[in-house]
């Protein structure tokens, strides 16, 4: 029998109370607290931290306020940088390519819910996983929903809510999101 966990990285639906994950869930918000109470001079402190929550495979900064629900599901590339107010909803894996600039506020989320009343108020969630390319931009206030693809040299504009795969090579806006020219 598989455990909630390993539903849960599956995208089945799964039991978020379940003791392991709220322990893990504990143990990130636990980190996430004590970064967003570091100085900002505590450069040092604040990359330790965040190297207990995040995968990352080589420079990276996170402006504080930074959340997330796990840590370990974010993998984040080569010169990643996050604005203020960055939250991501790592119930499943969120992976960020190189030179990955996210401007304040833009909020990235795997977790789903039913859209069937019934089956939503019976406690089941779950999670589609993310992906984000290289050299993407993603403007101030933007929400990537599950299972968003964004391609490689995108452009997000600002107040997006990207619900669909975004292709290579494009500027996309709006709400919902689409192409609005190619680069």
């Amino acid at each position: 029998m598989r455990s909630e966990k390993e539903k849960m990285l599956a995208g089945d639906f799964y039991n978020a109370g379940d003791e392991e994950l709220c322990k893990e869930r504990a143990h990130a918000r636990d980190l996430t607290f004590e970064f967003n109470h570091t100085r900002p001079s505590e450069r040092q402190k604040r990359q330790e931290l965040l190297k207990q929550l995040i995968v990352a495979k080589g420079s990276f900064y996170i402006e504080a306020p930074f959340n997330c629900d796990y840590g370990y599901n974010i993998e984040v590339g080569e010169n990643f940088y996050a604005n203020f107010g960055c939250t991501i909803l790592d119930v499943n894996k969120v992976r960020i390519g190189d030179n990955v600039l996210l401007a304040p506020n833009v909020q990235i989320y795997t977790a789903t819910h039913p859209i069937d009343p019934a089956e939503r108020l019976a406690g089941k969630e779950y999670a589609k996983p993310i992906t984000i390319g290289n050299n993407v931009w993603i403007g101030g206030g933007s929400i990537i929903c599950p299972g968003v693809e964004i391609g490689d040299n995108a452009v997000i504009g600002a107040g997006s809510v990207v619900t669909k795969d975004i292709p290579d090579n494009v500027v996309a806006a709006g709400n919902p999101c689409r192409v609005i020219r190619n680069i």
